[in-house]
């Protein structure tokens, strides 16, 4: 049996960060010819729920990078590795000297999320701020609230690229962090940045959930760098036209452009959706 694992902005997504009716049509045939499918993405639960809600995601998925693995039928969280209070002070002192505002999420003993954070600096954050409050649990909190014996599953921050990258530097200097960082919006400076422990990843994610679903053969599809260990762990690979050039040079093919439907339009090719 194989499990087909969709990375979403960036690739299973459009433009607009949503997924096409050609998108869901290949997705209903998939379940219809019994292909196992999920998600293994950097957005949280939260923010993607609303996206995969009635596009019949079934099967366990992997949040924030592999940090927690939601199952939807027992509507429980697994989490992985933790940052501890120092690894956050750093994270968030590095994002403050930025001018950028550190979102940092708890994971509670009901398995809710709990968002920290100081007060927003700009527009953008205004934004990201209202699209991680999706979701009727969801909540937030001061950072001064923040309890010093939290669960601290990861820390996200939104803004200029320059600042981005100096936190990224900054973060790297840390022997058990992981960063991450992308386009926050095509076109122009605004990137996003996704700090957690270096034992939480993609690859870990779908390696748990292949032995949780006794799963022989994996097929994964990605287009940043947090893909890369998704990649090395599957047995095949795919990248969209619009991926990053480490992507592209890991993955076993380069296909169509997100933005095109690429991977729906390879789907229906490898699983001969098309025919009667």
């Amino acid at each position: 049996m194989e499990l087909v694992v969709f990375d979403l902005d960036g690739t299973l997504l459009n433009r607009e960060s949503e997924i096409s009716d050609y998108t869901s049509e290949t997705l209903k045939r998939l379940s219809e010819r019994d292909v196992a499918y999920t998600v293994a993405t950097g957005r949280t639960l939260h923010g993607a729920r609303a996206i995969l809600d009635g596009h019949r995601f079934r099967l366990p998925q992997a949040y924030k990078n592999g940090v927690m693995i939601w199952d939807p039928e027992t509507k429980r969280v697994s989490s992985g590795a933790t940052l501890t209070p120092s690894e956050l002070g750093n994270v968030v002192g590095a994002c403050v000297e930025q001018r950028l505002t550190p979102f940092v999420f708890t994971l509670d003993q009901d398995n809710e999320s709990t968002v920290y954070h100081p007060p927003l600096l700009t527009e953008i954050e205004h934004e990201l701020i209202r699209s991680i409050s999706v979701g009727e649990h969801k909540r937030v909190r001061a950072l001064d609230a923040l309890p010093p014996n939290a669960t601290v599953t990861h820390v996200n921050a939104i803004g200029d690229g320059d600042a981005i990258n100096s936190v990224l530097r900054s973060v790297n200097d840390e022997p058990h962090l992981v960063a991450y960082s992308g386009i926050a919006l095509e076109g122009q400076q605004w990137r996003w940045l996704d700090v957690h422990h270096s034992n939480a990843s993609k690859g870990g994610a779908i390696t748990t959930m292949k032995e949780l679903l006794g799963i022989e053969r994996v097929i994964c599809f990605g287009d940043s760098d947090n893909d890369l260990s998704m990649f090395e762990a599957a047995d095949e690979s795919y990248a969209p036209a619009n991926a990053n050039e480490r992507i592209k040079s890991a993955a076993t093919a380069v296909i169509g452009h997100h933005d095109d439907e690429g991977i729906a339009r390879f789907l229906r090719e490898r699983f001969a959706l098309d025919a009667p």
